[in-house]
């Protein structure tokens, strides 16, 4: 059944709750799991760092093999809503697991195991969510700016959530617990909130979606099953494609800029800038406004500018400002530790880091369905699936790099376990900030240059389309009984 161009109001919402659920998930791992396991229970940071790192090689086999599967599943539930009902169970066990290590795990060695063996158990659990969704997004609509409508939504939502877990963290849980984020028993509660969250939205999402199966696009038609060289032959012909790969290489440098900052997120507001919980909660007012302005803005961006030109200006602006209050700081020019003052300054600069990563983030996601078309018209073939398990795949891959990066940098300067705020030497929290400020910076400025040699642009993608009609009419008289 053919597409419709217009996706109804009710399906992008209920398609972008679901981004909720994933944000809720990830907040969690990449806000809390490694400052949890470093300053709370003691782990070194390194081999934190190698816990998540090991984690990256499942997530390179599950991703691809997910998006393989999601592509050419066949039931009366269509290739990607049996997934996403099954995703939620898996991801609780490994949520619970991870923040509660039994009391007999207590040297280094099994903390590091436990770590390890759970993180693999969430992030593929996340994965089966994860792919079919992102897939599913791209195929609801086939218009150029339509995509960018319903992958907002999506972005927006996955906003939402993380706005749900800092509020409820910093204003409700580690405000009133006393040692705040060093306290194990303020971590029970949250783990409650986010599974209610993650469940509900990740089922809501199935849930008010599955009315579209009908119109969604059908598995390949080509004979072959699921197996692994079909999964082979998939990989190779998505990274044979320029601007795909083009993609890819600026989402792995991206991730590291990412993972990087979000890794150290608990550290510099602790331990750099010293700040209250009650004073981090409010810090979420950045984001609110950043999610905000992506939302209305990154469609009309589309239109005036194309995506490639959005996707490299936003990389620039974010890599630069989300460092720029810990840089400006090196060179004693940010207001004093613990004043609102301060609170007010790291707001303004991350307001407009956030509105260029939430634009970035929609302009990368509607650019894969673009490339997704580009694979069609060359292959025959509609891969969303191998597609999209790139992004999911940097999506938990960024604070995999980032603990990693952060983990080895840690380590390096000696910082300690169970440290306590203001008792750092400054030679310590400048070292700190080189981290989370100039070094995190370059990342970014790598993946602008990957970004810069995407190539598909409105003309270019209409004239894909254009095609792609062409050969679907010419399919379809071919099919037609002849006249008697």
């Amino acid at each position: 059944m053919r597409q419709l161009e217009s996706v109804p109001m009710r399906t992008k919402l209920a398609f972008g709750i679901g981004a909720s659920g994933e944000a809720g998930t990830l907040w969690m791992f990449n806000a809390l799991t490694f400052f949890f396991y470093n300053q709370v229970l003691g782990l070194p940071p390194d081999l934190a760092g190698y816990a998540v790192a090991i984690a990256i090689v499942f997530d390179a086999i599950t991703d691809p093999v997910m998006g393989s599967i999601s592509d050419r599943f066949r039931s009366k539930y269509g290739r990607r809503h049996p997934f996403m009902f099954a995703a939620p169970g898996p991801i609780l066990i490994a949520l619970f697991f991870i923040f509660n290590p039994p009391d007999s795990v207590n040297t280094d060695f099994q903390l590091f195991a436990w770590y390890t063996v759970f993180t693999i158990f969430l992030r593929v659990s996340l994965t089966l969510f994860t792919v079919p969704h992102l897939a599913l997004g791209a195929e609801l609509s086939d218009d150029y700016d339509e995509r960018s409508k319903v992958m907002s939504y999506n972005t927006l939502f996955g906003y939402v959530g993380v706005v749900f877990m800092h509020v409820f963290v910093w204003f409700i849980i580690f405000d009133k617990f006393e040692g705040g984020q060093r306290n194990i028993d303020a971590y029970a509660p949250i783990v409650i909130y986010a599974s209610v969250l993650i469940v509900t939205c990740i089922l809501a999402s199935a849930w008010f979606t599955k009315d579209r199966i009908p119109f969604l696009k059908k598995p390949p038609d080509d004979g072959e099953k699921i197996g692994f060289k079909r999964l082979i032959k998939d990989m190779s012909a998505a990274i044979s494609n320029k601007n795909y790969l083009n993609l890819l290489i600026g989402l792995f440098f991206l991730s590291v800029l990412i993972g990087t900052h979000e890794t150290l997120g608990l550290y510099m507001v602790t331990f750099f800038w010293e700040l209250t919980p009650y004073q981090i909660g409010f810090l979420i007012i950045n984001n609110i406004i950043g999610y905000a302005l992506g939302f209305i803005l990154a469609a009309r961006l589309h239109r005036r500018f194309d995506k490639r030109a959005t996707i490299v200006f936003t990389c620039l602006s974010l890599s630069i400002f989300w460092s720029a209050a810990v840089t400006l700081r090196l060179f004693d020019l940010a207001p004093q530790n613990t004043t609102w003052e301060l609170v007010i300054f790291i707001i303004c600069f991350g307001a407009v880091s956030s509105t260029s990563g939430s634009i970035l983030h929609i302009s990368v996601m509607s650019a894969l369905a673009d490339v997704s078309d580009e694979n069609e018209l060359k292959t025959g073939m509609r891969q969303e699936g191998i597609y999209y398990s790139a992004r999911a795949f940097f999506g938990k891959a960024s604070n995999a790099f980032g603990h990693v990066v952060a983990g080895l940098a840690l380590k390096y300067i000696g910082f300690p376990e169970n440290a306590v705020p203001g008792e750092l030497s400054s030679e310590m929290i400048f070292q700190l900030g080189i981290i989370d400020g100039p070094f995190a910076m370059v990342w970014g400025f790598i993946a602008v240059f990957f970004y810069y040699r995407y190539g598909i642009n409105r003309k270019y993608h209409a004239q894909i389309q254009e095609k792609l009609q062409i050969k679907k009419e010419a399919n379809n008289s071919s099919n037609q009984p002849e006249s008697v």
